[in-house]
């Protein structure tokens, strides 16, 4: 089966400064893939490359037999004016664009359409309320629901699931799953990787450049992820003594004897217990 998106050494960024680099790979149609990596890592300027708001600096990204209405894009929260005066109803609608135009009238057929994805979200009773009223989890399924109406092939969401509470994760994951079922192609931008071990079955790891690309459980092993956040080869060829911290020591000595799998799956799992409300340490 051809790919429905192929990378072949794509460079992107911004006014010639890079912000993703040599960036090769394919994605299968229906596919379920996450995309990780740190605050910086240029996963949103990734995804304005595939969706076609920004063009690569080099290389080439092919979109198969995709055009622009066959993809639809959820931008972070942050991205969104909610100091625009529209209603949840007419915001929704703007999922309808590319079918009717932006001079297109909204008939019968398509007001039914708006009120199938409001339901689908749990948002029926809100359509005249004005965006700037929803709480962020109440705006991330209003996204959702126009993304439910442009009915694409390739679905590219941008930290979906960030700063929502967890009941609204839970009935979002649940659309992204649907999705999949349908046989779309389904990318997101994710920071939970227990929710990406659990429901996404293939991760590409980005630091600026890949750092793995494949199989969930072959990519989010402790070396890759510490790897993503520094330069852990430089470490072990040039620095003799090392010590791996991860909010207490984790291992202290010799580089060769610390940056063992054992210890850097050990920090990988004490940063990710790390508990907001635990009690100070005794004196």
């Amino acid at each position: 089966m051809a790919a429905q998106l192929t990378f072949r050494d794509v460079t992107l960024g911004y006014d010639r400064h890079p912000a993703v680099h040599h960036l090769s790979g394919e994605v299968a149609p229906g596919a379920l893939l996450a995309v990780i990596g740190p605050n910086g890592a240029g996963k949103s300027t990734l995804f304005r490359g595939i969706v076609g708001i920004l063009r690569p600096l080099a290389g080439t990204i092919t979109r198969g037999t995709l055009d622009a209405r066959d993809i639809a894009y959820l931008p972070q929260i942050a991205d969104i004016d909610r100091s625009f005066p529209i209603s949840v109803f007419d915001f929704v609608g703007t999922g309808l664009w590319r079918m009717t135009g932006l001079s297109g009238g909204v008939g019968k057929a398509a007001r039914e359409k708006i009120a199938r994805a409001l339901s689908a979200v749990g948002l029926t009773g809100f359509e005249n309320r004005g965006i700037g009223t929803l709480s962020g989890g109440q705006m991330q399924r209003l996204l959702f629901a126009r993304v439910l109406l442009q009915d694409a092939r390739l679905i590219v969401l941008d930290e979906p699931f960030n700063a929502i509470d967890a009941k609204t994760s839970a009935d979002l994951l649940m659309l992204v799953k649907r999705w999949q079922a349908e046989g779309r192609t389904v990318i997101a931008a994710l920071h939970d990787m227990e929710l990406v071990r659990a429901h996404f079955p293939e991760t590409l790891l980005l630091a600026r450049e890949p750092v793995a690309w494949g199989a969930t459980s072959e990519v989010l092993t402790a070396e890759n992820l510490l790897a993503a956040l520094h330069d852990i080869e430089l470490v072990r060829a040039q620095f003799p003594e090392t010590l791996l911290l991860a909010r207490e020591p984790v291992a202290w000595g010799a580089t060769a004897n610390v940056l063992t799998a054992e210890n850097l799956e050990q920090a990988r799992r004490m940063c990710e217990a790390f508990d907001d409300h635990a009690e100070e340490c005794a004196a």
